[in-house]
Order: structure tokens, then sequence, then C-alpha cells
């Protein structure tokens, strides 16, 4: 046993990250606070990056010093979450198009889809400037891409 946290795992090409909802995570009716769900997908998406291989850290200190933006979120809320809910976020990276990263997103709990996320990430130099991403971050990406790149 470990005392590391996980990055979750993939199922085929699908990235899949468990969630517990936590008091703090809720509003005043006990329900998860809109904006927490961002949150959420954000993990989502750093930890499938994490477990392909490309950190953010590196990212930052590499050769080529890079980092992400959200440039689109399109959010759609179906079902409320609530404390003590046991969450997945299932992330799967559509494609990789100039500087953009096309990417699908879901929370769910059990069967329910609790929220669906189109996601639209732009790859940036640190003066924020978009730039295409290193042929070694594509390469990384690649194989887990489920859509057209």
């Amino acid at each position: 046993m470990t005392d590391r946290p996980t990055a979750g795992r993939f199922e085929g090409r699908e990235h899949r990250l468990p969630i517990r909802v936590y008091y703090e995570d809720t509003d005043f009716t006990g329900l998860v606070y809109h904006a927490n769900y961002v949150r959420y997908l954000e993990r989502g998406r750093s930890d499938a990056l994490r477990l392909m291989g490309v950190g953010h850290a590196e990212l930052l200190d590499g050769d080529q010093p890079m980092a992400f933006v959200v440039s689109q979120l399109h959010l759609r809320y179906l079902k409320p979450a609530r404390i003590d809910d046991e969450l997945v976020v299932r992330t799967r990276y559509r494609a990789v198009k100039g500087p953009r990263l096309l990417i699908d997103q879901e929370v769910v709990r059990g069967e329910d889809v609790l929220c669906r996320a189109e996601v639209e990430a732009v790859c940036i130099h640190l003066d924020g400037r978009p730039r295409r991403p290193t042929a070694l971050l594509v390469r990384r990406v690649r194989p887990w891409l489920t859509g057209e790149d």
C-alpha cells in the first residue's frame, strides 16, 4: 500500500478519476457548488496527461517551456451531486489540432451522468502566445486520442 495520491486509470482510451464530494464542495443546500465541477474536470484532464507521461512541471521547465489554457468550456449540468457522493470524472482526449487539444468530459455517479463538458485547451508560450505542442507531447498524447487529429 502507498500513501501516494492516485491519478486515476485508463480504461481503453478513457481516463477515469474517482472523486469524493466533501463538505467544502457543497453550497448551503448541500449540493455541489457549480464551479466545483470545473475543478473536478481540471483534475481529470491533468491526471490523464500525467498518466500519458506529460507532467505540468515538465512542460514549464522543459527546453521549450509551455503551458495549457482553457480557451472554451461548454458545460451542461444534468443532475446534482451531494456530500459524500462517489463520482468519477471521465476524460477523453479527442484531437490535437494545431495548438488546440479537444477534450470531452463527464462527471458521473454510477450510471448517472451529472455534468457533460466539451473543452478546448490551447498550448501557449509562457508569454501567452499560442504555440504548437512539441513533437514529444503529441507522441505521448496521440495513442489516447478518440477522434481524428
